[in-house]
């Protein structure tokens, strides 16, 4: 197991490196997240594990905006005078080097929480900063898969629901604004995507736009059918928010690489086209899914995309679900 070595991995965007080593060490291939869950005694305790003793590092961006890399999904924050506004809450375990990468950033209290989507790498520390001052705001999809015991087939797992303080008090359907600190912040809900509850939190001043898990910089992603995610969603989603963005625009990606650029996502968009049109074909002439995966038609975009917990294989199967 890389648990103890995990954190240069998770840096990388998704504590999930302990997946890849079971996978690796039982079939030196490729392990459906199931079988792994089973070789692994669980993935979502393997991630948990990663999480509470990997550090936080900072990446300071442009108007009071910073991104923590290191707990989950990738956290961007404001700061100033009406308090610290999180995106995203990462996972409760790094709640100790999170306290500490916030102080590090000023003594404002955290007032506000956005959570991008429901996943628990994202929203599993809502309820110590709800205690600690955060109100949650989130898409109305987000509160209801919060609020209830949520099972994605794809690990195996079941997620019980938050307590009552970690659910959102403060929803939203389709697009809500907020201003503080002398910011404007936009959050927009663009229909079933990475999940059915994704949103973007578009920073106007600063020209800042965390798509949190609608992009995955430089890896593939993984798309959660159990609650409503589809191929074909998460490029609508690139598309409708690649339209917003210009070449100054910083890119927070939910996992990978932190801070990116609209080309780089828009290398994502095009990734996720390519690979979705060539395993439609694959599908219509018949193929089963081993088939299409056995086809690798994942083989041109392997060397940049392929070198992370969502290998090849993993990928092609996911894809081939939605087409």
């Amino acid at each position: 197991m890389c648990s103890p070595k995990l954190p240069s991995l998770s840096r990388r965007g998704f504590c999930l490196c302990c997946v890849g080593a079971a996978a690796s060490a039982a079939t030196s291939g490729w392990l459906t997240p199931r079988q792994a869950y089973a070789e692994a005694r669980g993935i979502v305790s393997l991630i948990k594990d990663s999480a509470a003793t990997s550090p936080i590092t900072t990446y300071k961006l442009r108007g009071n905006i910073s991104v923590l890399e290191g707990s989950g999904g990738n956290i961007a924050v404001l700061t100033g005078p009406d308090g610290k506004l999180l995106i995203d809450a990462g996972i409760r375990v790094s709640r100790p080097q999170l306290t500490k990468a916030l102080a590090d950033l000023g003594t404002d209290p955290v007032t506000h929480l956005v959570n991008t989507h429901w996943h628990f790498d994202h929203a599993d520390g809502n309820e110590w900063l709800h205690s600690a001052g955060a109100k949650i705001i989130a898409q109305e999809n987000t509160r209801k898969h919060l609020a209830e015991m949520q099972r994605v087939e794809d690990w195996d797992y079941n997620f019980l629901p938050l307590g009552a303080g970690g659910i959102p008090s403060d929803v939203f359907a389709d697009s809500h604004a907020l201003k503080l600190n002398g910011t404007s912040i936009g959050l927009k809900y663009f229909g079933p995507a990475h999940t059915d509850s994704d949103i973007s939190v578009t920073f106007a001043d600063a020209n800042v736009v965390h798509v949190a898990d609608m992009f995955w910089n430089g890896i593939y992603p993984f798309i959660d059918y159990s609650t409503g995610g589809s191929i074909d969603g998460m490029i609508n989603a690139c598309d409708a928010n690649l339209a917003a963005m210009d070449k100054d625009t910083i890119v927070i990606a939910g996992h990978g690489k932190p801070v990116g650029n609209k080309a780089e996502f828009q290398a994502f968009r095009d990734m996720l086209v390519g690979i979705r049109d060539n395993v439609a074909r694959l599908k219509k002439q018949g193929r089963t899914r081993d088939e299409t995966v056995a086809a690798k038609p994942t083989a041109a975009f392997d060397a940049i995309w392929g070198q992370f917990v969502i290998d090849p294989g993993f990928f092609t199967r996911l894809v081939y679900q939605g087409v």
